[in-house]
């Protein structure tokens, strides 16, 4: 999420630090912020040529030129997007500068305990706790590097940290914990950011720091230690990339990069929501509606596309997790027939910009008929998560492609989460929550596994990279996947595909098999195992080439499938989150083999803001 940045040398650090921001802009933000000791702190909602203005019309240009800086890309995840929840933060005493990068999981207990000795607020993000912990430190005597690793052993969550104190100008403290950070080593002149993007104008040498570095930078040195109080040596390496090659990682697509992703995201919309001892789910979005959740008897869940089919999935997780009728409707279609809306019917709008229209305005039509309003998005700030009584945020971060892949992973994630959250509260035992836990706290090492398998998928893209159409088919839990999966083909590749439930393939797709017509088949060793089986029987008796995803160690199914992708073995419900990463390689190597532009297929958008 977002981006950070920062400079310490003998140059003027005001243009380097705006530069690195826009260097990182592409990560996706909702505001900016810069300090440069010595100087006012400046920051604003939007983009960074608002903050260039904003830094011109406050007349520091004019005052001698500091040399050193950090500077913040803010992605809002605690507090909307305003000039007051900007990055970097503040202490009370106006002498500690934080931009960060993640979430403080516990931030509430530590703001309690921090407002009870009297410090005051000014924001309503995690990250301003940080400020006023290291705050206390520097008051009792201890040196700025002990303040900052005394606060970081107070802290749960992620971090990518940059630091400045006032009266210590030349340095900046900068720390990891799940989030990225890299140093950029230059000749009297250091650089840290998140990503290697902004530095590479610079210096081609970098060090990247591990989960639990501190890394204490100057203009002429630096220094990684750990929580632990131990020296670390971390290898400085020269990167072989140029500025558009390190905007997407060395991937040569966002897709890639973002399909990759995977793992992070995953562990990042289950931060702090699951209670592992007790089998549950903690949602602090829904508290607020905790009692109104209670009594509802039904829910619906509308979304256009990729949040649709998340949707479906939701359908199925909430009803065998909690018991509660679900209905899934397209977003579109919802708005303008008259449903019919009991006082006791929550209805949940998926979306991952927040701003999908025909979304927002089924919503407000629920609203309108009396429902409790839900939504699961991406964007902190949007509209559906402004008007909505109460939601969930992915926390997937900026995504660049205009087909989603990690947001729809983070929304599968969620609503798995939120059918524990309501069946904890109703029929769903201790033992089987802790069952789901442990599945989902798994999931990441899964993913990991799925994505080591891109290569092969690849070559297997590449033997149908000629096909000008196909048939996905998925029973159960795999049949949702089977029209996303259909979705991603059409959406990048321009490839006709068609998604549908595999015992549904008699009642019409079957007509269309031969030898040129390949199927793609779901089959996971699951409950309906041997029925997709059968129907993938049907498809090769009339010669159709076949694609299996498949557990790993099935060997009947070779015998059935030309070409197969395995995936790991799974709790069933969480099958489709595995089958999606090899959906998403499959339908990307298919499409960027084409030579197409993966990222920005034509006539679609990544917002859909119109009808």
């Amino acid at each position: 999420m977002c981006g950070i940045f920062a400079y310490t040398g003998e140059k003027d650090a005001e243009p380097l630090l705006l530069e690195g921001l826009s260097l990182l802009e592409y990560r996706g933000y909702d505001s900016a912020g810069i300090f440069m000791p010595g100087k006012n702190l400046v920051k604003t909602s939007g983009a960074v040529t608002e903050l260039r203005a904003k830094i011109s019309k406050s007349g520091i240009e004019a005052s001698a030129p500091s040399h050193s800086g950090i500077a913040h890309l803010r992605w809002a995840t605690h507090g909307e997007p305003t000039e007051k929840n900007a990055h970097p933060h503040v202490d009370c005493t106006g002498d500690v500068y934080v931009a960060h990068n993640g979430i403080i999981e516990n931030f509430r207990e530590l703001k309690e305990a921090l407002l009870k000795r009297g410090h005051t607020f000014k924001s309503e993000t995690d990250t301003e706790t940080l400020a006023h912990l290291i705050e206390e430190g520097l008051t009792v005597g201890k040196s700025f590097e002990e303040s900052v690793v005394e606060t970081l052993r107070q802290v749960r969550g992620t971090y990518g940290l940059l630091i400045s104190y006032a009266k210590e100008p030349d340095t900046i403290i900068t720390a990891r914990m799940g989030s990225p950070v890299v140093l950029g080593i230059g000749n009297g002149e250091n650089f840290i950011a998140s990503d290697a993007t902004p530095i590479l104008k610079h210096t081609k040498d970098v060090v990247f720091l591990n989960d639990g570095d501190i890394a204490i930078v100057t203009a002429n040195s630096y220094r990684v230690r750990t929580l632990k109080d131990e020296s670390i040596e971390r290898p400085k390496e020269t990167l072989d990339w140029d500025v558009s090659e390190a905007s997407r990682g060395g991937y040569p697509h966002f897709m890639l990069k973002e399909i990759f992703e995977a793992p992070e995201v995953l562990r990042n919309a289950m931060r702090g929501r699951v209670i592992a001892s007790e089998g549950k789910a903690k949602l602090g979005g829904l508290e607020s509606v905790a009692k109104r959740l209670e009594k509802i008897d039904r829910i619906i869940i509308v979304g256009c596309g990729t949040a649709y089919y998340a949707g479906l999935l939701g359908e199925y997780l909430i009803e065998n997790l909690a018991g509660v009728p679900v209905e899934v409707e397209l977003a579109s279609e919802f708005r303008y027939r008259d449903a019919v809306i009991g006082k006791n019917t929550a209805v949940l709008a998926v979306s991952q910009s927040g701003e999908t229209l025909d979304t927002l305005e089924a919503m407000r039509e629920a609203k309108r008929k009396g429902a409790l309003s839900l939504g699961i998005v991406n964007a902190v700030g949007s509209t559906i998560a402004r008007e909505t009584d109460a939601g969930v945020y992915n926390h997937a971060g900026p995504e660049i492609s205009v087909a989603s892949t990690k947001a729809f992973l983070s929304q599968v994630t969620v609503l798995a989460l939120l059918g524990l959250f309501l069946g904890r509260s109703r029929k769903l035992s201790e033992k089987k929550g802790i069952e789901l836990v442990e599945a989902l706290e798994k999931l990441p090492e899964l993913a990991e596994k799925v994505l080591a398998e891109s290569d092969a998928i690849k070559a297997i893209a590449t033997k149908y990279r000629t096909a000008r159409d196909f048939l996905y088919i998925g029973r159960k839990w795999s049949y949702p996947m089977a029209l996303e999966g259909a979705i991603k083909l059409k959406e990048i590749s321009y490839v006709h595909a068609e998604g549908t439930g595999a015992g549904e393939m008699k009642h019409g797709p079957i007509a269309m098999i031969d030898e040129s017509f390949p199927t793609l088949a779901i089959a996971p060793k699951d409950s309906v195992y041997e029925k997709t089986v059968s129907n993938i029987l049907e498809i090769r008796a009339r010669k159709g080439p076949v694609i299996a995803i498949a557990t790993e160690g099935d060997t009947r199914i070779e015998e059935l499938a030309e070409d197969l992708i395995y995936i790991p073995d799974v709790l069933e419900c969480l099958s489709p989150v595995l089958s999606a990463i090899a959906l998403q390689l499959f339908a990307y190597h298919l499409a960027a083999g084409k030579g197409l532009n993966v990222d920005k297929p034509r006539n679609l958008a990544k917002s859909v803001t119109v009808e």
